[in-house]
């Protein structure tokens, strides 16, 4: 049977249009089973009301990057997977630029995969949020 998940990196880039990823921006250069690195180049409408970047543009794409991690490394025979754990540790910010995540795996077992991402200003150079999630892989019945 043919997966429906998307394969290649310019596939990943398409899968995401018309849905959050399309919508804040993002822009995946490497969607690999061992490490994942997306972009978002900030604009206003990244920021809460005060001006300064919202924190769920962060957890967007380090979100996003574990996420389609897992799809690329899913089991074969696995039908997907649903996030059951994040926890964001928010270390800093920035107003403008481009933020940048990398995200690789730290467990990818037959039940579940435990991801970390690091997201970091790409022009400050400095790191903004570490994530780690841990995905449940679906089965078909």
């Amino acid at each position: 049977m043919e997966s429906p998940w998307p394969r290649t990196l310019e596939e990943f880039n398409q899968y995401g249009k018309g849905f959050l990823f399309g919508y804040l921006g993002m822009a995946f250069t490497k969607v690999e089973a061992d490490e994942v690195i997306a972009h978002i180049p900030l604009q206003q409408h990244h920021s809460g009301w005060h001006g300064t970047l919202h924190a769920g543009t962060l957890f967007a794409l380090a979100d996003s990057c574990a996420g389609y991690g897992c799809v690329k490394s899913l089991p074969q025979g696995a039908s997907g997977f649903t996030t059951i754990e994040t926890k964001n540790n928010f270390l800093a910010m920035t107003n403008a630029g481009v933020i940048r995540c990398v995200a690789t795996p730290v467990h990818k077992g037959r039940t579940t995969q435990v991801w970390d991402a690091v997201v970091s200003s790409a022009d400050e150079g400095k790191e903004l949020c570490y994530y780690r999630c841990t995905q449940l892989i679906l089965w078909p019945r």
